[in-house]
């Protein structure tokens, strides 16, 4: 049985969308929040295919691209954090 931490980072197949969590690690159950969190996450992930297919095709290093997106996530701010 894997730990709520190790829930939470366990990557995704590229057309699933993840078992959504509290901070408690509970399964968020409103059918309306999963569909906002799974079509802003398809969003997402359609924009920065987007961008990685531009920036390759203008001739961009792709390991470059993937860590200028995966800095744009790591430097997100939480308005609400506590």
């Amino acid at each position: 049985m894997r730990s709520r931490s190790t829930q939470r980072a366990v990557i995704m197949a590229s057309d699933e969308f993840p078992v959504w969590l509290t901070p408690e690690g509970d399964k968020v159950s409103c059918v309306e929040k999963i569909k906002v969190l799974n079509e802003n996450l398809a969003e997402l992930k359609s924009l920065a295919q987007d961008a990685l297919e531009d920036a390759v095709l203008m001739g961009c290093d792709e390991r470059q691209v993937r860590d200028v997106l995966a800095g744009i996530v790591g430097g997100l701010v939480n308005p609400y954090k506590k």
